[in-house]
C-alpha cells in the first residue's frame, strides 16, 4: 500500500516525493509492534554523546538511524533482502555497524529475542552488553508493542536482563491492554 504510485495518503506522497524516516515507515509497515518500538526508545534511550541515537536493523544496511530519510527505492531494496543470521547481505552490514557501537555502551534489543535472526548475529559483538526488557518473554509482536507504548505513556522504564544468560521462550505473558 504505501509503495502503491497511486496511494495518495500523505505518508505515500512524501515517500515518492521528499522521502520519509525510516521509523515512519516502519511505523506504517507493522502497525503497533513498531510504532511501540520507536515510541519507548524515544522516551528512554540515552546513547552515549557523540552516537547516531536509536537505531534500526535494516535488511541489508546494518544499522541505520530512526530519523534516516529514505525513499520508494531504498523500501524496495530492504525488501529483497532475507533476515537471517546465515545471510551474509543481512548478516555482514549488521555485525560491522554493531562493532562500530560505543565499546562501554549496553544496548537494549527492542525486538524478538525468541528467533536467531537478530540475537545470534548481535551476541557475537555485544555479548553481555545485548540487554532485552524482562517482560518480553512469552508475548508476541503485539503485546510486546502494546507494552512499549504503555511503558512509555506511564514514563515506567522496563527492566531489563542480558540477553546471553536470558530464557529467551516462556510461557504466553498476560495481555496487555492498550489504553489510550
Amino acid at each position: 500500500m504505501l509503495l502503491n504510485q497511486r496511494a495518495a495518503f500523505p505518508l505515500a506522497q512524501r515517500l515518492r516525493s521528499a522521502g520519509v524516516t525510516l521509523g515512519e515507515a516502519f511505523s506504517f509497515l507493522s502497525g503497533l509492534y513498531f510504532r511501540g518500538k520507536l515510541t519507548y526508545a524515544e522516551r528512554f534511550a540515552r546513547p552515549p554523546a557523540g552516537s547516531p541515537g536509536i537505531q534500526v536493523i535494516t535488511t541489508d544496511r546494518g544499522l541505520a538511524a530512526a530519523d534516516t530519510r529514505i525513499g520508494v527505492l531504498d523500501l524496495r531494496a530492504f525488501g529483497t533482502v532475507d533476515i537471517r543470521a546465515d545471510h551474509p547481505q543481512y548478516r555482514t552490514p549488521l555485525l560491522r555497524d554493531a562493532s562500530h557501537l560505543a565499546p562501554d555502551a549496553e544496548v537494549v534489543l527492542l525486538g524478538s529475542v525468541a528467533t536467531g535472526k537478530y540475537v545470534d548475529v548481535l551476541l557475537e559483538v555485544l555479548g553481555d552488553r545485548l540487554l532485552f526488557p524482562s517482560e518480553f518473554v512469552g508475548r508476541g509482536d503485539m503485546s510486546r508493542g502494546a507494552l512499549l507504548l504503555r511503558a512509555a505513556r506511564d514514563g515506567r522504564e522496563l527492566a531489563y536482563e542480558p540477553v546471553a544468560s536470558a530464557v529467551r521462550r516462556g510461557p504466553r505473558a498476560r495481555k496487555v491492554a492498550l489504553t489510550r
